[in-house]
């Protein structure tokens, strides 16, 4: 059975990317506290972007999937949704 997405929720799905990013966000921190802990003047400066990555992360995901939906929106409405093909069991 072929389904279309018409329409993306914006606000709804941007919390599950926010968080999303949020948590993929953390992998700067694991690089950036050791930076931190063991770096020079310089290099801790540069840490705490790191460590700061999850904040940042969250924010860029949230502002560029809402632009993304957006879009998807428009698009979808001209020229019809994304198909996807279903089994109903």
């Amino acid at each position: 059975m072929k389904k279309r997405i018409n329409r993306i929720s914006i606000l709804q799905s941007s919390k599950i990317v926010t968080v999303l990013s949020a948590l993929s966000g953390f992998i700067y921190t694991l690089i950036g506290i050791p930076m931190f802990a063991f770096g020079g003047d310089i290099m801790k400066d540069i840490a705490l972007f790191y460590i700061a990555g999850p904040v940042w992360m969250a924010v860029f995901g949230f502002v560029f999937f809402v632009i993304f939906a957006a879009i998807y929106n428009i698009l979808a409405r001209r020229l019809g949704g994304i198909e996807v093909e279903l089994n109903d069991e």
